[in-house]
């Protein structure tokens, strides 16, 4: 019994070592780990990873992470990447292991363009030009429908905080949580302070001829300080924002225009070096280098993968360089990585930008903005219809019904720990009283309204005013919100003016009938104070919250006058491009500066009258063929035309006798505006405007031209004139404004540096009165004295200015030289002015 039992150990003890040794010959070395930004904590796709003095290694994907099988005599393994700074660790050999690395980004300097004898073509053209030639084959756009599930994830923060800053009296209320900040940057990354974070998943669509895009928003999760899960901000952090297509010649990035490393004029803007060729899953690629010509060009350095099989992009990662003519941007980094469809062209399947803001003074922070978007489940699709795409951007009503366990399920990857700390940092901000309180005053300054429970009390900045004939003026308003109802929408306000004496008021009423095809009925009543010649018309919208509308509620009124009016409006969008609106109003007038007409119009027998009334029906139709438009709350709001024109037909009829009209007049204007990207030479807007009043009417119903007399520079108004100093029966218009941004003063030596940009302007008008309503016009009063008159541009002779502006000054004004051309004799002309004006931009 007992040799047998120690022949069962010793047959055991042999298999062990048996084993031993056989696990010790056939033992591999496997390393895997992620790299990432020290000072971000995002992954840094493509970096190269090897052991030391081998070609052992592997390339990071684009989520950062890498993996290894194998071991060279060295025991260190290398980490670099263009930008960063080398990184390198031990790693054991014989086994399994985690080695993570965080690289810190390091200033690099341009290399050496390599000039190559004149018989040598650098080897990097023959593939940029096989690229330039396989674009329209390779470009989604070519595709003609197509549609994917989006998975989008934003986060944004607070960065470079000085220690300076954290002594501020204010910082020193959250100094408990600062303290653990280093627990989200990194073991050796810097400090942030996390403010938002959201994640949705939609569906995307898309069709070709016409050209159309639209996203289905099915589910949201959003955690901020002094934000909500609204349906504003819902709509804006889906995929819609981010769609980047380097096929294009030109990229928008924080609204500027980036030259492609593809475009079509890529020898003009861009050097080249071939780097490598590698293989990327199946596809063996050419790995190029490019760089700026111009350092302060709006271009990017960087590289990209191009496939030998069709000579498409496969992934790139592209920075643009802290040199170029950008504000307070210390960094913009975009990466991609494209997937090709079967039939042809390549959908981008993975793509994440990072935009970094430079602290504006020394004792603020800065701004960390991350954005990253994954799509799955890409195909291509027959074209929808085009009423299918009515909606741009539309959110399901059970987008913001969502729990974590729908969220670990269909998040395409789950939350890495640095954005589960980021969430409860942000949990635990929102809680400190100060951060509460400031929240919502910064929230009350952007949206003009102090939020109290289902009301909105404002808006602010017309809280207090005082002019000649109010004096001070003091007022009082509000609106429901979304909270009280999303179909019914109640306003009004109330004003006093501590010289007249008298109140002022204003009801209204908003329905919604339909949000999908936005719909609604409106009806208020006014009584208020008002300006002749700067009221929104069919002509000119003026924005009651600019600079100069607030100045010209200031001081002397030009030709003020009080009104009663009672208005009704219903308005539909047929289609994604048509839309209609027709208005019924009835407005009194009591003008507050001397005016006279005849009380039966034309008939110089009939007594004078100073008041009148007008009773109108005005239909206004718009066409905008790739206007998109998001719902904030119980309003719309449109984000403009991307390519294409936007016109607007109103035709308005007035009425006399009905319900106590006074003249009978029909009014047409007609106008289009747009935007017009010009690539390297910058970007050109213009507005064209005609319009004619068929019928002798008082001049007070008559066109009169914006003019601007205040120091500020508007595009509403033309700038040399003075307020009211031209009236048209019968006029055309055209605005136009261009804007260099660095292309001029980029490449003189002495300002490059400033950064200034160029913006060069001119107005022309054409305008005129017919003689039997100039004749029709009273000139004096019922007691001999003359009446304030007015002024009509003469036939086939225009209004002219022009000017030339510098923006960008300081990296926040702007001053305009405007030039008057025409109309020179007239006294007290402004021959030339100076304007001024603020900008915050990038």
């Amino acid at each position: 019994m007992f040799k047998k039992v120690n022949l069962k150990r010793k047959g055991f003890l042999i298999l062990a070592l048996f084993l031993t040794g056989f696990v010790s010959l056939y033992a591999q070395t496997v390393i895997m780990g992620k790299v990432i930004d020290a000072e971000t904590g995002d992954p840094i796709p493509f970096a190269n990873v090897v052991i030391k003095g081998t070609n052992i290694g592997a390339p990071t994907d684009f989520d950062g992470f890498y993996r290894i099988e194998g071991e060279g005599e060295s025991d260190t393994l290398l980490v670099s990447y263009i930008g960063y700074a080398q990184k390198k660790k031990v790693y054991e050999k014989g086994i399994s292991q985690t080695i993570n690395f965080q690289l810190e980004p390091e200033s690099t300097t341009l290399n050496e363009v390599v000039v190559y004898a004149r018989k040598q073509e650098n080897p990097a053209f023959a593939i940029m030009r096989s690229v330039i030639n396989n674009k329209p084959n390779n470009d989604k756009r070519r595709i003609a429908g197509y549609e994917y599930e989006s998975y989008n994830k934003i986060e944004i923060d607070l960065d470079n905080i000085s220690d300076k800053l954290k002594q501020k009296k204010y910082m020193q209320k959250i100094s408990a949580v600062l303290d653990s900040i280093e627990v989200i940057a990194g073991e050796d990354g810097k400090p942030i302070l996390p403010l938002f974070i959201s994640e949705s998943l939609s569906k995307f669509y898309y069709r070709d001829n016409p050209r159309l895009t639209k996203e289905l928003i099915e589910k949201t999760n959003l955690i901020g300080i002094g934000l909500e899960d609204g349906s504003l901000i819902s709509q804006i952090i889906g995929s819609s924002f981010q769609q980047y297509n380097f096929y294009q010649n030109r990229m928008n990035i924080v609204e500027k225009n980036f030259a492609s490393p593809i475009a079509d004029g890529w020898r003009l803007m861009y050097d080249y070096e071939l780097e490598d060729s590698v293989y990327i899953g199946n596809d063996f690629t050419y790995l190029i280098d490019f760089k700026p010509k111009n350092d302060q060009a709006l271009a990017f350095k960087g590289k990209m993968w191009i496939t030998k099989a069709d000579f498409a992009i496969k992934q790139i990662d592209a920075s643009v360089q802290p040199s170029a003519n950008l504000n307070f941007v210390e960094k913009i980094k975009l990466q991609q990585e494209l997937e090709r469809m079967e039939t042809g062209g390549w959908l981008p399947k993975k793509t994440r930008i990072l935009i970094d803001v430079a602290e504006i003074t020394n004792q603020s922070a800065g701004f960390l903005a991350k954005f990253y978007t994954s799509n799955k489940n890409l195909k291509v699709t027959e074209p929808r219809e085009t009423a299918f795409f009515q909606r741009a951007i539309e959110l399901a009503e059970d987008s913001r019904n969502t729990d974590e366990e729908f969220w670990n399920e269909n998040r395409h990857e789950k939350l890495n720990p640095s954005e589960l700390n980021v969430i409860s940092m942000i949990d635990t901000l929102r809680n400190i009283p100060f951060v509460k309180t400031w929240a919502e005053v910064f929230k009350t300054f952007v949206r003009g309204y102090v939020e109290v429970g289902q009301l909105d009390l404002g808006p602010w900045p017309v809280l207090v005013g005082a002019n000649n004939v109010e004096g001070l003026r003091l007022r009082l308003g509000g609106r429901t919100n979304e909270y009280f109802s999303e179909k019914w929408q109640l306003n009004g306000y109330g004003a006093y003016g501590f010289d007249d004496e008298r109140f002022k008021y204003g009801l209204g009423v908003k329905y919604i009938v339909d949000r999908k095809k936005w719909t609604t009925l409106n009806m208020s009543y006014r009584n208020d104070l008002d300006q002749f010649g700067l009221q929104p018309d069919a002509s000119v919208n003026i924005d009651e919250g600019t600079a100069f509308f607030a100045l010209t509620q200031l001081g002397n009124l030009i030709r003020p006058f009080r009104y009663e009016r009672i208005q009704f409006d219903a308005f539909r969008q047929f289609s994604r491009a048509f839309s209609a609106n027709i208005q019924l109003r009835r407005q009194a007038y009591n003008p507050e500066f001397s005016f006279r007409y005849r009380s039966n119009f034309g008939n110089v027998d009939s007594p004078l009258a100073s008041a009148f009334t007008t009773s109108e029906v005005t239909l206004q139709l718009k066409y905008g063929r790739d206007e998109a438009f998001i719902i904030a709350d119980n309003n719309r709001v449109s984000l403009g035309s991307l390519r294409w024109p936007i016109f607007v037909l109103t035709i308005s009829r007035g009425f006399k006798d009905l319900v106590g009209g006074d003249f009978d007049y029909t009014k047409m204007n007609f106008g289009f505006r747009q935007e017009v990207k010009m690539g390297l030479w910058g970007m050109t807007s213009y507005q064209v405007n005609m319009g004619h009043v068929f019928n002798a009417v008082p001049f007070t119903l008559l066109t009169s031209h914006i003019g601007n007399e205040q120091f500020v520079y508007t595009n509403i108004a033309f700038n040399t004139m003075d307020f009211f100093e031209f009236v048209s029966e019968t006029h055309a218009s055209v605005k136009f404004e261009h804007f260099f941004d660095g292309f001029i003063l980029n490449k003189v030596p002495l300002l490059r540096k400033l950064k200034w940009r160029m913006v060069g302007t001119g107005n022309l008008l054409f305008g005129g009165v017919s003689k039997n309503t100039l004749n029709d016009q009273t000139l004096i009063d019922e007691n001999g004295n003359t009446l304030p008159g007015f002024n009509v541009l003469d036939p086939g002779r225009p209004f002219a200015e022009v000017g030339i502006g510098i923006e960008n000054i300081f990296k926040l004004f702007r001053i305009d030289y405007v030039k008057r051309l025409t109309y020179l004799d007239k006294d007290g002309v402004r021959k030339s002015d100076i304007k001024f004006s603020f900008n915050l931009s990038l």
